[in-house]
């Protein structure tokens, strides 16, 4: 059912909600909320939780006032709330001046903060009491929004969605709903998108995340089950380059790395190709393996690829890769191919790829385009970032016969789980950090800590260094007191030194934006970088030594963790800054458990041991497995269950060719097309 079909949807609104990749009903109605919000009553500003989200009733004392400084607008005012005055502040809202009136009664919802014997609120939301107290105890859905298209718009639409398509079908054998206690799809996916309560909310996630495993792991399974054990078409021997390189480098390679490195030779030369997932924290010397990976298949006279998530870092890579060769006199000849290589280059490029004088090709998405056409391709590495459907894992395989694989992954994932999602593939950890590698200073403190940190970073960036400062992304419909870029980007202007070179990066900019920003940055040309978690697979920038993150409470540590990576890369100490807005004792004590380690692999099996049900929401822990719904952190029960089911349904009927798998077989089908290969490609 195409999405103009609903009322109120035309060929503009259409246009906006396929920059969401929506463009059918069916589409819409699996497009699950972000998070809810949930209205309380209000309250007294002595009585809210401080801290908190929270409600309170009043009227405008005094005049409204607006000011601007350094192109930031700040308006403030007095809030009269059952006898007490609350002090009011708005960024870039200048309008409030006008459309607030004195004596008419409003309700501000946001966090009640107390300095001194005054309450202050930030950015709090303005709603006529009417208007707000319809809203209170629902659990109201919030969507990702594109600009133009309100989560208002989005509500309606789903609406609708949710009652003219046909959920009757159920793909879920009966036996497994029954034995789980799962509701059906039908009432799993109305309830949510529009809870009766927490407790219904809760049953329909938990049913639509078991059906996002399970089926992740039937295709995973059954790529398995064509993949596994395949000749090896492409048998190399062990070569003098690569150990002379490892003794001519300038740091001594950790016995884990010399560990891993010895068991991929080991798949290079076996009987059968290698596929093969090495795990390891960012700077843990994943890169280094790599390039000994393809300098070993360049000797043999077979081709390597190798994908970054990124054009900065792939271009970083590959000069890493020139510098080496020159420094060491490698007998390599490598290429780099992106989006954005110029069409004359790309062309000679393409040449050298097909005739086999390019043995070495780094690059991003463009080594998979149709023009490319390679010798002898025998090594792919990618890093896990990329996640290419099936479809396309197979395009890339047609361009060399049975390749070799290789994934890289800074995913702190505990192995139980890693077993699961990779299936059969060879894991290797690599569970030590260079000897010379400072470790990383962490703190954990609330926001009154954070004009100490502008002094600090001022600090730093004298001393010649380099500054991240993290913000979670900030959308319609969200607390307006959350950090966003653009505003924090100006009341960082505001707080620092003039002299400061400050830069924002969001994932909403064109690619060459970004592209350009984060080279900048990579060049020093940028102090301070305020920046989504777009930047948690960008760049290396050993000249960095701080990162700062915002509202920290609204990450899952192993993110945090991968942020972190960002800094310590270099031989100057680096240090990370994690401001909370929440002092809740239990927030803080997950959050210091950054201070105990820099292990990411422990951080994520503590974080995994303190989640529980009322975790659910609002929090996303694995930064890089992201599945619609489901974490494998937080729903790790659920990822066993689905695991054990998988195995015993395949047992029973390996090609799913019962009447009662008749549905689940013809969803597969379409998710071999459309499914995330994590296990390979």
């Amino acid at each position: 059912m195409d999405i103009k079909s609903l009322k109120g949807v035309g060929e503009k609104t259409a246009g906006l909600f396929q920059k969401l990749y929506i463009t059918t009903a069916e589409e819409l109605v699996r497009y699950y909320p972000r998070d809810y919000e949930q209205f309380a009553g209000p309250v007294s500003p002595e009585r809210a939780p401080l801290e908190e989200i929270a409600a309170v009733a009043g009227q405008i004392g005094g005049n409204v006032s607006t000011r601007h400084v350094r192109g930031l607008s700040i308006t403030t005012f007095e809030a009269v709330c059952e006898g007490v005055r609350v002090h009011m502040t708005y960024f870039n809202m200048p309008y409030l001046k006008n459309s607030l009136k004195r004596g008419i009664p409003y309700i501000f919802r946001g966090r009640v903060q107390r300095k001194g014997v005054h309450y202050v609120m930030e950015q709090a939301k303005i709603y006529k009491p009417e208007e707000y107290m319809a809203l209170v105890d629902q659990l109201l859905p919030l969507y990702s929004t594109t600009k133009g298209l309100t989560n208002n718009a989005i509500t309606k639409a789903v609406r609708q969605a949710v009652s003219l398509v046909d959920l009757s079908v159920d793909p879920l054998p009966d036996k497994i709903r029954e034995a789980q206690g799962f509701c059906s799809l039908e009432e799993a996916v109305k309830q949510m998108h529009f809870p009766t309560d927490r407790e219904t909310l809760v049953k329909a996630r938990e049913r639509l995340v078991f059906d996002e495993f399970f089926r992740f792991i039937l295709v995973m399974r059954r790529v398995r089950d064509v993949s596994e054990q395949i000749k090896n078409a492409h048998p190399m021997i062990e070569v003098a380059q690569t150990g002379r390189l490892i003794e001519a480098l300038p740091y001594r390679l950790t016995d884990a790395q010399l560990r891993v490195w010895g068991e991929i030779q080991a798949d290079l030369t076996s009987e059968y190709t290698m596929n093969r997932l090495i795990q390891g924290d960012v700077g843990s010397g994943k890169t280094i393996l790599a390039f000994l990976s393809l300098i070993m298949c360049a000797a043999n006279g077979y081709q390597g690829a190798m994908m970054a998530p990124t054009e900065v870092l792939a271009r970083q890579h590959y000069e890493t890769l020139v510098n080496m060769q020159k420094k060491y006199g490698l007998q390599i000849h490598p290429v780099l191919l992106t989006g954005s290589t110029p069409a004359r280059e790309r062309k000679e490029i393409y040449a050298q790829i097909e005739s086999g004088e390019a043995d070495m090709i780094l690059g991003t998405h463009a080594l998979i385009q149709e023009k490319v056409v390679y010798h002898n391709l025998a090594l792919v590495i990618t890093d896990e970032q990329h996640r290419f459907g099936v479809r396309q894992r197979e395009n890339l395989m047609q361009k060399g016969n049975a390749v070799h694989v290789l994934v890289m992954s800074a995913t702190p994932i505990p192995r139980t789980l890693a077993i699961i999602l990779y299936g059969d593939l060879h894991i290797s950890v690599l569970d030590e950090l260079p000897a010379d590698r400072l470790p990383i200073k962490n703190c954990v403190v609330n926001t009154s800590y954070r004009q100490t940190a502008y002094k600090f970073i001022e600090k730093e960036v004298a001393a010649g260094r380099q500054v991240y400062v993290i913000c979670p992304m900030v959308e319609e419909g969200e607390m307006e007191e959350l950090e966003d870029v653009g505003s924090y980007t100006l009341k960082l202007k505001q707080a620092l030194s003039p002299s400061i070179q400050i830069a924002s990066l969001h994932g909403r900019m064109k690619p060459a934006q970004k592209n350009r920003i984060m080279e900048e940055f990579a060049a020093h040309h940028i102090d301070v970088l305020v920046s989504t978690t777009v930047i948690e697979v960008g760049i290396n920038v050993p000249n960095a030594t701080v990162m700062m993150v915002e509202n920290a409470e609204r990450f899952g540590l192993a993110q945090l963790h991968q942020l972190r990576g960002r800094v310590g890369r270099g031989d100057k100490q680096s240090y990370c800054i994690f401001i909370s807005k929440s002092e809740r004792p239990e927030t803080m004590k997950r959050l210091k458990i950054l201070n105990e380690s820099n292990d990411g692999f422990y951080i994520a099996s503590q974080d995994l041991s303190l989640r529980g049900p009322g975790d659910l929401f609002g929090i996303r822990q694995s930064g890089d497995l992201r599945f619609v719904l489901g974490d494998i952190y937080q729903d790790a029960a659920l990822l066993q269950c689905a695991s054990d089911w998988a195995d015993r349904i395949l047992m029973e009927d390996k090609e799913l060719s019962g009447e009662e798998y008749r549905t689940l077989r013809a969803g597969l089908e379409q998710d071999m097309i459309n499914e995330v290969d994590f296990r390979t490609i």
